[in-house]
């Protein structure tokens, strides 16, 4: 075998899919398949071989397969599953085909049944399915069901996809069936612990049926442990990882000194998370309590408890705070005592920290949040973050920068906006705060989870009160109890379990009640189905006569890879086939008898484990070949072989063993390709003799062996064997995948992994189809670092992208959004002052073309007119009043969305000039007619006299200087209350012989047009809606006019 062979198992890189046909139609199911060395296809349905022929038929494109069933029957109906072998591994993917079909269809069907003879087979169905339950600490618990099926249906409980037998001891549990195909599960003494998803199969023949239901364990009313009291809710341990367990108190809880002896340390960085876990045994599974300085944690925003898939028990500390620091206690207890572990844990503040932290916020729904802390230095840039996602400024998320203070205001909160929020320097301090959104949801789902195919997704959600219509929704379509979802509410706590999920289940997971919604990312990530590994400690004992007792142990990584069986086999010592002698679920013991062996003779034995997705490599029994007594020899014969060399596989760096047994205790010598080898202390090379066994150990085995002969030589017996090193699998040792990866568009995007060897060959895909290298995406390599980048990401750029290593693949989710518009340019800071009549033009640079503006006044939305203009060129948009008006005076804003400029617009009013001794006569409209109004002359309040007159004709309000003099110049204005028009009055020169007083004369009156400087828009709705006066008309230039004769 070619060591680059190694790596290349089967995988998909599409998967078939579910759906359903009309009885008589074509289904075609496709799945996309690669493997080096291309792998052999073989489709089965309901666990039988499907042999291309007559409806079926089977094709092969490349890489994708597929096959055709023509004219489809409900008997077509069924579970379909597509296996992929090769020399390196195997795979496999499942799809259901439904098949409707009519009436007439169906009495078919009944007539074929008959005439093959198996009228009453019928597939397994749940007449009656166990109920989800909520019981109190130390109540006996029972799940009941009623199965119908032919043949009698055989039913396995499992808990939270494990056997019962591995969780609980045997008097913990019962299971029977009760008369009328009822059955049932009993357990006595609820503990937290037996909280989860309680999956019922039944299987009949070769189709199978699934029931799903929850038990809750509540904490007792009077356990005075911490965490006891009822608000802490029940538990649900059986959610998938990470699970996030509540613990309640237990009877065995103590409070744990704040001196622990051999407590760890551990530092972290403030802002960073602090992950403790501990791995702990026990049978019943113990309890665990976490503590901080002696004190029960629970679960909240910042702290998870959970236990992974490995076994390990988790406490995780989020954006850790200074206040975190303390000694943590992992206190593990079962009914057969208890054990503990510490770490001390001190929390690294940075070195330039924030003056202001932010401060924990609560709200209730639909009301504004505002977070606000203060930076050292007002130039130092700063990055908000919801948790692991950066914000961008929107409508929802407003952020302001005013000199240190930094401020983040969240509009109209809701149940998802509940959470951790940072502010973070660049490149420096965070300072953390937890937002909490007071409403009908008191506690959200997750914003994502992950699962592994074959898991359960346990979903919970508490509300203030107990409640009715609530909808689950996956995707947006409500979702409704079926054999794999269990939907449950109890009182405040409402419960949606998927069962056993699939990759199609993968998406949006709603919880809707009246207004208020939360929503979760669920994604599914496929399993890697390996064999298991091979047994070990394998021992043979014949202290018994005719017989041999053999025994092994479990590999030490069963958890990860568990076997179902384990395969005994034996063969004659002097040399033929292998022969399954039997097979047993449970690793341990097992005895063979002289009376199970066909003949007489010396035997070996060997072992392996075996589940669905193939077989370890065989262990032999040390000392096989004496096991069952032989027929006796007389004499002494010279030494023969009676266990030959076999053939070592090993992969690169691991160690090889050949070992062989005579029938005589004699010596012999080791080769490797015809050198011979010697026991050396420390060695390579490690040679035994034992009895009649001599065995041979080459440590650290390299690839450039591969294909070494081992020789072993002792008088006339000469064996050989071969050494095959294999190249260990690509594994990918780090990568940033756990990263969030979140962008704007144009920004630089980097995805890496690290692989345990370099020149290993990898495959990119976004969205299942392999990426092709161009200027929008660039594949790098250094070494054992391989790097996709996206040097200007753009929002189709989105996607889940894949590193597939071969054995092993990290899986990245990329989300680009439109960058924020932004305002590059504007004439915000000119003067902005101008006098009525002028023309105003208001523009402003866009960093995108045809991103959409608003233009508003005072607050109000514009609306485009004959006195208004608003124009777009490119990037570039403005505001022009071609002729300015007094009442165009304010706040004109130019908003983009996520950016704004401001223009404060001042328009002054008319201007007259006038020689001294002529008329000047002030005109103004108001509005409504009889509002009053004062005059003022350079703020002062003027009166009637000789030389000035103030007239009101119905809206019309004047004043008159008969005989202009120089001390009539002056800022005169016409003040209606809530309104005001002003002018500006400058008397030059003086008339020759024209004095105040003289009779008639030519003038120069000053004739000012009406003019308004409110927001009315006409007499009619001022009057209607109450306004004040107005002063009403378009604002002008004074115009200098001949006068009439006085």
């Amino acid at each position: 075998m070619e060591a680059s062979g190694l790596g290349g198992a089967p995988r998909f890189l599409a998967y078939p899919h579910a759906f359903t046909v009309q009885s008589g139609a074509d289904a075609v199911l496709r799945c996309q398949i690669v493997g080096e060395p291309r792998p052999s296809i073989l489709w089965e349905k309901d666990k039988a071989p499907i042999e291309p022929s007559g409806r079926f038929h089977v094709e092969a494109e490349g890489n994708v397969y597929s096959l055709l069933v023509s004219r489809v029957t409900p008997q077509d109906s069924g579970l379909y599953v597509c296996k992929a072998k090769n020399s390196v591994g195997e795979t496999y993917a499942a799809a259901t085909l439904k098949v409707e079909a009519g009436e007439s269809q169906q009495e078919e069907d009944e007539e074929e049944e008959e005439e093959e003879g198996c009228p009453g087979s019928q597939a397994p169905i749940f007449l009656v399915g166990p109920s989800s339950l909520r019981v109190c600490r130390g109540e006996d618990v029972t799940f009941s069901c009623r199965v119908s099926g032919q043949p009698c249906p055989l039913l396995e409980w499992e808990k939270d996809g494990h056997k019962l037998g591995d969780l609980f001891e045997s008097s913990h549990f019962a299971v029977g069936q009760a008369p009328e195909d009822w059955h049932f599960l009993k357990l006595f003494g609820a503990r937290p612990p037996d909280a989860g998803v309680y999956v019922c199969r039944a299987r009949s023949g070769s189709r199978e049926a699934l029931a799903a239901a929850v038990l809750l364990v509540e904490p007792r009313a009077t356990d005075g442990t911490p965490g006891g009291s009822p608000s802490n809710g029940p538990q649900l341990l059986a959610q998938p990882q990470p699970r996030r367990h509540r613990h309640a108190g237990s009877d065995t809880w103590a409070p744990v000194p704040n001196g622990v002896p051999g407590a760890k340390a551990f530092a972290v960085s403030a802002g960073k998370h602090a992950k403790f876990r501990c791995y702990v045994t026990g049978k019943p599974k113990p309890e665990i309590i976490w503590q901080k300085d002696g004190k029960a944690l629970a679960p909240s925003r910042r702290h998870l408890i959970y236990e992974d898939r490995e076994g390990y028990f988790i406490l995780k500390v989020l954006y850790c705070k200074p206040q975190d620091q303390g000694l943590y206690v992992c206190t593990a207890s079962n009914t057969a005592g208890q054990t503990l572990s510490a770490v001390q844990l001190r929390v690294k503040e940075h070195r330039v920290r924030f003056q202001v932290q932010l401060e924990d916020v609560e709200v209730s729904e639909r009301e504004d949040a505002v977070l606000e802390c203060h930076v050292p230095l007002e130039t130092i840039p700063t990055a908000w973050f919801l948790e692991d996602r950066e914000l961008q400024p929107s409508h929802k998320y407003v952020m302001e920068d005013h000199g240190v203070v930094r401020r983040l205001t969240i509009r109209d909160a809701r149940t998802d906006d509940d959470g951790i929020y940072l502010c973070q320097m660049k490149d420096k301090g965070r300072s953390i705060a937890e937002v909490s959104v007071r409403g009908v949801i008191v506690k959200r789902l997750p914003r994502k989870l992950d699962v592994m195919e074959g898991e359960n997704a346990a979903f919970c959600v508490e509300t203030r009160e107990a409640v009715e219509g609530i909808c689950w929704s996956h995707n947006g379509l409500q979702l409704h109890e079926t054999p794999r979802i269990v939907l449950k509410s109890f009182g405040r706590t409402h419960l949606l379990v998927l069962v056993h999920v699939t990759r199609e289940d993968a998406g949006v997971i709603s919880f809707t009640i009246g207004e208020s919604q939360t929503s979760s990312q669920l994604r599914v990530k496929c399993v890697k189905r390996d064999p298991p590994s091979a047994p070990v400690a394998a021992q043979m004992s014949t202290e018994q006569s005719n017989a041999a007792l053999l025994t092994w142990c479990p590999a030490p990584d069963v958890h990860h890879r568990p076997p179902s069986t384990y395969v005994l086999e034996r063969r004659e010592a002097a040399g033929g086939e292998w022969v399954q002698c039997l097979t047993t679920e449970l690793a341990g013991r097992v005895q063979v008898l002289g009376d199970s062996v066909p003949r007489e003779a010396d035997y070996c034995f060997r072992v392996c484990a075996v589940n669905k997705h193939g077989r370890s490599g065989p262990v032999e029994f040390p000392g096989s070949g004496c096991g069952v007594p032989r027929v006796p020899q007389r004499g002494t014969p010279a030494a023969r072989l009676e266990r030959g060399l076999q053939d070592a596989w090993v992969r690169d760096s691991e160690d090889a063993r050949f070992s062989l047994e005579l029938s005589a205790s004699v010596q012999g010598a080791w080769f490797l390709n015809g050198v011979r080898l010697g026991e050396e202390e420390g060695g390579r090379y490690g040679v035994q003799h034992c009895r009649m066994e001599h065995s041979l150990l080459i440590r650290g085995a390299q690839l450039a062996e591969s294909g070494a002969t081992v020789t072993f030589v002792a008088g006339g017996v000469r064996d050989s064997a071969t050494l095959h090193v294999q190249e260990a699998p690509v594994r990918i040792v780090s990568s940033n995948e756990g990263l969030p990866h979140t962008y704007t568009a144009g920004q630089r995007v980097e995805l890496w992994c690290q692989l345990s060897r370099a020149e290993a060959p990898v495959c990119w895909y976004k969205d299942g189809e392999e990426v092709e290298e161009g200027e929008s995406l660039v594949l790098e390599r250094e070494g054992t670092r391989c790097r996709l980048v996206l040097p200007c990401a753009r929002p189709q750029d989105a996607g889940e992208f894949v590193c597939d290593a071969g054995g092993d693949s990290v899986f990245y989710t990329i989300t680009v959004a439109e960058a924020p518009v932004r305002i590059v340019s504007s004439n915000e800071g000119f003067p902005h002052t101008y006098t009525a009549g002028q023309r105003v033009e208001l523009w402003c640079q866009l960093s995108r073309a045809e991103a959409p503006v608003c233009w508003y006044k005072d607050g109000e939305e514009v609306e485009e007119g004959e006195s208004l203009v608003l124009e777009r060129e490119g990037t570039r948009c403005r505001l022009v009043l071609p002729c300015a008006r007094l009442q165009d005076a304010g706040e004109f804003v130019c908003d983009a969305g996520g950016d704004s400029v401001f223009y404060t617009i001042t328009v002054a009013g008319g201007c007259v000039e006038v020689l001294a001794g002529l008329p000047v006569l002030l005109q103004c409209e108001v509005s409504p007619e009889g509002a009053p109004v004062h005059w003022l002359k350079d703020g002062e309040a003027v009166e009637p006299s000789e030389t000035l007159a103030i007239q009101s004709e119905g809206c019309l309000r004047r004043l008159h200087i008969p005989t202009a003099a120089l001390s009539d110049s002056g800022t005169y204005t016409c003040d209606a209350g809530d309104d005001a028009a002003s002018f500006r009055v400058t008397v030059i020169g003086e008339l020759p012989g024209v004095t105040r007083g003289m009779g008639l004369t030519h003038c120069l009156v000053p004739a000012l047009s009406p003019l308004s400087l409110g927001r009315g828009t006409g007499e009619d709705r001022q009057l209607q809606r109450g306004f004040p006066p107005r002063l009403h008309g378009r604002a002008a230039r004074g115009a200098v006019v001949p006068a009439v004769p006085c």
